[in-house]
Formats: structure tokens, C-alpha cells, sequence
């Protein structure tokens, strides 16, 4: 019995995604065919209970053209949370299509912070027009989310909390949670707060429910609990829920007037976000870009770092340029260059992604800098060691010539130690500049170390081999 019951569920699941767990291709066609055709019954059947991640990757998954009008055919139907797991481009580009009206009904019934999501991102025409299609008290709520800065946990907050008074006891309190109708939907805590609702403090519901009836709240409250000032960045505050391992944190105004809550899941979007954006960053990839973006969006947005490299490697071919008579006199230093540069810059940016993490996470700080500038030295030191005595005697070999090696090996030394400063001075120097390093590092350290690398093989190879 109890698997016939469950037995739907697990034909739907098989349907929507493939064993690689992406969208199934097939239902996506199904999908697309009762869209083309208008056909809500078949419609409503696909997706009108898939949860809002598997409906996020499905609208994705759709061609352009289809989205907005599957939104439309199924209605109130369609759950606009779905919109909070799409890539930006998309969601604007659906948003763009519909009706302020299909938009203001659509968001009035989701959680105060997925609904400022969707709309933060629109101009401000458009926003205010989807507002005035709402009632005065969802306008209100909605409104003072937008008006945070962007990217701060006012934004992301959930503006509704359960707060009691520090006068009530744990029976008046128990009893108010069973008879009130219009709590948010998850809850972890119960605050405390006085009668101006400043924050007081925070009553886990576990103590709360092993609590005998008559003891007053006040003498439950954990007054130590972290707290989340509105305008706190909301990757400090990500950063602050690892460190302290939280399930939900009060969020309070500038007058320590609790005003909303952040809770775990809205935190593990922030980490995920976080750690997208660096990883394109890193690469030279604008963080905004998506895989949904125009051919036009894409190549405008990546031409600039294109074009800051493209003159780096001018600059490193100037300095080949310099050594150009020992080159065309010993045609081996030509080839063996570009190795001594290529391993400099496989180091460097081992450490620079080390260092640009650890600052991103706040690991690496004041108390700890010393230390790991000291540590990647050494490492360097080693490495360098290792890999000349590799390519000294590789060289030597393949070359018929011991000097050669003797080079290659001193200068693989010389570009993995500067490798290293560099793989933790640029980050740090952009850091303090205030400059994401995560966005520049990777070509200045790119051509730091080409510009060593090519110097110091090219420079002892001048100094030491005898050019006729």
C-alpha cells in the first residue's frame, strides 16, 4: 500500500530528469508541444506540481519565446519562486514580457525576500508599476526591502518573524504559535522583543517546548545570540553563519529595532553566488555573465580582460625581444623559454586562487599574513629546487649541452620564488587598493611571471653561455 502511494512521485522524478539528474530532453519536448499548442489540461498535468527547482531549470531549458507563455497558460498555477532559480538574464528577459498585473499577482504570494529578488533587478519604471498593483501593506513590505543596498542582508532578509514580549510566559507562548494563522512558513527561533521591538533576544523552540508552562520568557532568552545589522554585506554575513555554525540570525536597523531574520537556506544561495562569482572572476569572466547570455553580452563583457591581456603579452614579448641576438644564435633558448615562463605561472596562480580564496572567506588576515607569505616562500624554495634539477638534467640531455642545463636550472629557481611573492603580494596589494582581487589578479600575476621567466633564463643564459 505504501508503495502504490508513493509510486507517482517516483514516475514524475524519472520523467522530468535524467540519470545524470539534468532536465530530461523528452519531457522538455513534451513541455514545449503543449505550450506550442495551447494545451493548458496537458500543461497543468507536466508542471503544475514540479517543485520550483525542477520548473527553474525547466523554464531555462525552454526557448525564449516559450517562457512567458507557459507562465501565462498555467496562471495562478505557476509558482513565481521558480523565477528566484533561474539565471538573471532569463528572469528579466520573462519579466520584460509580462503584464505588471500577471507579475504584481504572481510575487504577491511568496516570501518577502524572494519577491524583492525578482524585482530588484528591474529599472525603476517597471518596478513601480508592479507595485502600484499591490495593496498599500505588500507594497510597504516590499518597498523597504528594495530601498537596502543592493547586496546587503536587508535584501535577503525575512522581514517576517515571530517576536513575543520578555513579559509573557512559555504557555502564553506556545498557545499564541498554535492559534495564529499567519506565521511564516519555517521558523527556528522565537525573538524577544520590547514593546518599541527592539531586539531583546532569542528563545530556541526545543528549549521553549521543555519548558514548563509558567516560567517567563525572559528567563530563556540567549541574550549572546549574533545578530545581523540590515546593512551588513550579505557575504559577511554568509561568512558569520560557517563560522558559528547558525540555522537563522535576528536582523536588526541602525536603532537595534528587529526587522527581519536570515535563515540558513537564504544563506546557502549567498555561498553558492559567492563562490560562482570568484571562479569567473578568476578566469576573467564577468561575474553577471550567464550561460543564458547573448553572443553580444558575452563577447562585449569578456573583451576587456582579452584586450588587458593582450597587451601583457606584449610586454612579454618585448622582453624576448630584447634578448634577440642570443636567440638567433642559440635556437634551443627559444624552445626552452616558454617552459621556465609556463611553470612560473602554473605557481603563481596556484597560490594567487589560495590567497584570493582565503581573503574572499576572510581567513587570511593581519594575524596570519606573516605566516602564510612565509609558507608559500618555502614552498616555492622547494618547488623550485625540484623542478630546476628536473630541467637541468632534461635539458642538458636533450640539448647535448650541461651549461644549458646549468641555466634552465637557476633560472626555474629565480621564477618560482618570484612566482610565489607574487602569487601572494598582487592579491593582497589589490585587496588593500580596494580592488576585488579576484577580478584582477590573475593577469598581473600572469605577467609578472612571464616577464621573470623569459628575464632571468634569457639574462643567465647571456651571462653564463659564450654567443659567437
Amino acid at each position: 500500500m505504501v508503495e502504490a502511494e508513493h509510486a507517482p512521485d517516483e514516475t514524475l522524478e524519472r520523467r522530468v530528469r535524467d540519470e545524470d539528474g539534468a532536465i530530461d530532453a523528452g519531457f522538455v519536448e513534451q513541455v514545449s508541444q503543449a505550450v506550442l499548442l495551447s494545451d493548458v489540461t496537458t500543461l497543468r498535468q507536466l508542471v503544475a506540481e514540479l517543485h520550483e527547482a525542477d520548473l527553474g531549470d525547466l523554464i531555462e531549458a525552454l526557448d525564449a519565446d516559450e517562457r512567458p507563455k507557459l507562465i501565462s497558460l498555467l496562471g495562478v498555477d505557476f509558482d513565481f519562486t521558480a523565477l528566484t532559480e533561474v539565471d538573471d538574464a532569463v528572469r528579466e528577459e520573462i519579466l520584460e514580457e509580462l503584464s505588471p498585473e500577471t507579475v504584481a499577482e504572481g510575487v504577491r504570494d511568496l516570501d518577502t525576500d524572494d519577491a524583492v529578488y525578482i524585482l530588484e533587478d528591474l529599472d525603476e519604471a517597471d518596478k513601480r508599476e508592479i507595485l502600484d498593483k499591490l495593496t498599500p501593506a505588500e507594497r510597504t513590505v516590499l518597498q523597504q526591502g528594495l530601498d537596502y543596498p543592493e547586496g546587503s542582508a536587508g535584501r535577503r532578509m525575512q522581514p517576517e518573524v515571530i517576536a513575543v514580549p520578555p513579559f509573557w510566559t512559555v504557555g502564553h507562548t506556545i498557545d499564541f504559535l498554535r492559534e495564529t494563522e499567519d506565521l511564516p512558513e519555517r521558523f527556528f527561533e522565537i525573538f524577544v522583543a520590547d514593546p518599541s521591538h527592539h531586539f531583546v533576544g532569542t528563545v530556541r523552540l526545543d528549549q521553549l517546548l521543555r519548558t514548563q508552562r509558567p516560567v517567563s520568557v525572559a528567563d530563556l532568552v540567549e541574550d549572546d545570540r549574533r545578530v545581523v545589522q540590515a546593512t551588513d554585506d550579505v557575504e559577511d554575513v554568509a561568512r558569520m553563519f560557517q563560522r558559528y555554525n547558525l540555522v537563522a540570525a535576528p536582523v536588526i536597523d541602525a536603532a537595534g529595532r528587529l526587522v527581519g531574520v536570515m535563515t540558513i537556506d537564504d544563506i546557502v544561495d549567498v555561498i553558492e553566488e559567492a563562490g560562482d562569482d570568484d571562479v569567473k572572476q578568476l578566469a576573467g569572466v564577468d561575474a553577471e555573465e550567464e550561460i543564458s547570455d547573448s553572443v553580444r553580452q558575452v563577447a562585449l563583457g569578456r573583451f576587456r580582460w582579452r584586450f588587458i591581456s593582450l597587451i601583457a603579452a606584449f610586454v612579454s614579448a618585448s622582453v624576448m625581444a630584447m634578448f634577440e641576438e642570443q636567440l638567433g644564435k642559440l635556437v634551443a633558448l627559444a624552445v626552452l623559454a616558454p617552459i621556465v615562463a609556463s611553470q612560473g605561472g602554473n605557481a603563481a596562480t596556484q597560490t594567487m586562487t589560495v590567497a584570493v580564496r582565503a581573503l574572499g572567506t576572510g581567513e587570511l588576515g593581519g594575524w596570519n599574513m606573516g605566516r602564510f607569505f612565509r609558507r608559500e616562500m618555502v614552498v616555492g624554495v622547494l618547488n623550485g629546487v625540484a623542478f630546476a634539477l628536473i630541467t637541468a638534467l632534461v635539458a642538458g640531455f636533450w640539448f647535448g649541452n650541461p651549461m644549458l642545463g646549468v641555466v634552465i636550472g637557476l633560472a626555474m629557481v629565480a621564477t618560482l620564488i618570484i612566482a610565489a611573492l607574487a602569487g601572494v603580494a598582487v592579491p593582497l596589494t589589490l585587496d588593500k587598493a580596494g580592488i576585488d582581487p579576484a577580478i584582477a589578479s590573475g593577469t598581473f600575476v600572469t605577467t609578472i611571471t612571464d616577464v621573470v621567466g623569459f628575464f632571468s633564463f634569457l639574462g643567465i643564459a647571456t651571462l653564463l653561455l659564450r654567443f659567437t
